[in-house]
């Protein structure tokens, strides 16, 4: 008993005032909480941190949602929604694009968003200069604000239209590579005593694509760096972790857990899985509220993307447990044959060769395989 309170006391010493409000217990194994070592060092006196289950909706995401829900079981990659990146019920209009994968279809689809911003933009300096203008054109869009709004409240506007691409298309895409993944991953969660719910950020990360590669070098469903990779996994010449679905899984769970650790909040430990936890803890430092940090805070990296990501993982959760009300899509039309994943275990003699059927398929079931193995 002298030794268990003197290991609880070694350890509170060490926690902030906030931390004190949670409840700790020292167990070998627990249902409810997360494993917590406050040191950095390995010991058999560990300290489990109890945390929610469930993942909350805060009113201001609340208000997000039905743009959110609509852009991605709506509108396909064919249409650009123009809108006010501040509220997101303000829709001017939505836009024809080329199919991404056409050829030239960045250059054009480009000037066409560039196009429509003008257009709106012509229309909200109108309204700033006379906000009780006749023009229909004009007034449709003076509708779209609250009557109480003046020419400063256009002005400001102008500095905010944004065009989103429509993801219908992608997500359906993304709900079909989830399928011979997703429970798997719902259960790592579980098994760290974290919400189940947090498999579906993939979705928002990379649609499911284990091949999905960033221009900032981020690789997999989960879209790790190299850098915070090698943190969690393999990675290397031989073997890359990250493309593996599950073994990268496994990594995201604990840098997500390291992100509640530090911010005690899912809102903020999943936003900080975007923007860096970094980031979150000056927003908090600085705002306070989880509802101050989304609605008012603002810096040169913390903006439309990073402020609206916890809002798009729930509108993809809220998307991803109705597919048949969405897509009219069955669960025998997601299902595919399961990926032998190799969990970052396996390897290739040297001797293998690109000309063995057996080497050849070895991409298809183990992602986490690169090309120098095949050659």
């Amino acid at each position: 008993m002298i030794r268990y309170k003197s290991c609880i006391l070694r350890h509170l010493l060490h926690l902030t005032e906030q931390s004190f409000i949670d409840l700790y217990e020292k167990k070998e194994n627990c249902d409810d909480g997360c494993l917590v070592d406050f040191t950095g060092e390995r010991t058999s006196s560990r300290l489990f941190l109890r945390h929610p289950r469930t993942i909350p909706c805060l009113p201001w995401h609340r208000g997000q949602r039905p743009f959110l829900d609509r852009h991605l079981f709506e509108v396909p990659t064919t249409k650009g929604i123009i809108h006010d990146n501040a509220d997101l019920s303000i829709v001017y209009g939505v836009i024809d694009l080329l199919p991404p994968e056409k050829h030239g279809a960045s250059k054009e689809n480009g000037k066409r968003i560039r196009i429509a911003k003008e257009k709106y933009s012509r229309i909200l300096e109108q309204l700033s200069k006379n906000p009780a203008s006749q023009n229909i054109e004009t007034q449709e869009i003076a509708a779209l604000f609250t009557p109480n709004s003046n020419p400063s409240t256009y002005r400001k506007a102008i500095q905010n239209i944004r065009c989103q691409i429509g993801q219908k298309d992608r997500f359906e895409e993304g709900l079909a590579r989830s399928s011979p993944y997703v429970d798997k991953i719902k259960e790592i969660f579980r098994s760290n005593g974290m919400p189940e719910d947090l498999a579906y950020l993939p979705h928002v990360e990379s649609s499911f694509n284990p091949k999905a590669y960033s221009k900032a070098g981020a690789a997999g469903i989960w879209q790790f760096t190299r850098s915070t990779g090698k943190k969690f996994m393999k990675v290397g010449r031989g073997i890359d972790e990250r493309r593996d679905p599950i073994r990268s899984s496994k990594a995201a769970a604990q840098l997500l857990e390291q992100n509640y650790q530090i911010l005690r909040s899912w809102p903020l430990a999943i936003t900080a899985y975007n923007h860096g936890i970094a980031g979150l803890a000056k927003a908090r430092k600085t705002k306070g509220s989880e509802e101050a940090i989304f609605s008012d805070y603002s810096t040169r990296r913390f903006k439309f993307a990073s402020r609206n990501f916890y809002s798009e993982f729930l509108a993809a959760r809220h998307v991803a447990n109705n597919y048949a009300q969405y897509f009219g899509l069955t669960e025998e039309s997601l299902s595919t044959t399961d990926p032998i994943s190799t969990d970052g275990s396996s390897w290739v003699c040297a001797s293998c060769r690109q000309d063995n059927p057996e080497v050849q398929a070895l991409p298809l079931l183990s992602p986490a395989l690169k090309q120098a193995l095949r050659e």
